[in-house]
């Protein structure tokens, strides 16, 4: 489990379907994505996630507040398609009543060190369709760069941010 100031990244349980397929089924959520997604395919994600957590030792985290123990969303690290290379990918979905209230980059923050700290990537990054500015600029804030753009049948074009080991370890000692 990971705590921040007003979060909890724990991992997923079958029993957080409801709550996620809120999220997940909801087309202003879901708009950078091909389509929202069904009950089969959030089942899926769960499933997904549960398999990563035996495979890799993580997956992306279910997002709880810790005043309420509401689930609120997710985030965490997996790996992803990024133009061709299978690379550690931070992603996050955050249920729209609580968009720009700094959720995503504080639960982003919270894997981005929990990464370095528990793993040997050396680099980490976060790709998204090129229209989604909230998922940018929440990367951007937790110290990524933008290092690639490139053409991407899923998302017409994708853009893909990183930070490295070093770079993040010289925000350390800030």
């Amino acid at each position: 489990m990971i705590e921040t100031e007003r979060l909890l990244l724990r991992e997923y349980r079958m029993d957080d379907f409801d709550a996620l397929y809120e999220i997940m089924s909801d087309a202003e959520t879901m708009q950078h994505y091909p389509s929202p997604f069904d009950e089969d395919r959030t089942k899926g994600w769960i499933t997904w996630n549960l398999d990563n957590y035996e495979k890799y030792g993580f997956g992306l985290w279910a997002v709880v507040l810790k005043e309420t123990g509401e689930f609120i969303g997710d985030c965490g690290i997996t790996i992803q398609n990024i133009d061709g290379e299978m690379l550690p990918e931070i992603g996050y979905h955050i249920h729209k009543k609580y968009w720009r209230r700094g959720f995503a980059k504080e639960a982003a923050r919270a894997v981005r060190d929990w990464v370095f700290q528990n793993t040997q990537y050396d680099t980490i990054y976060s790709y998204m369709k090129y229209t989604n500015v909230g998922s940018y600029s929440t990367a951007v804030a937790n110290g990524m760069k933008k290092v690639k753009e490139y053409p991407d049948p899923k998302n017409t074009i994708s853009y893909a941010y990183a930070i490295t080991r070093s770079e993040w370890e010289a925000m350390q000692c800030k």
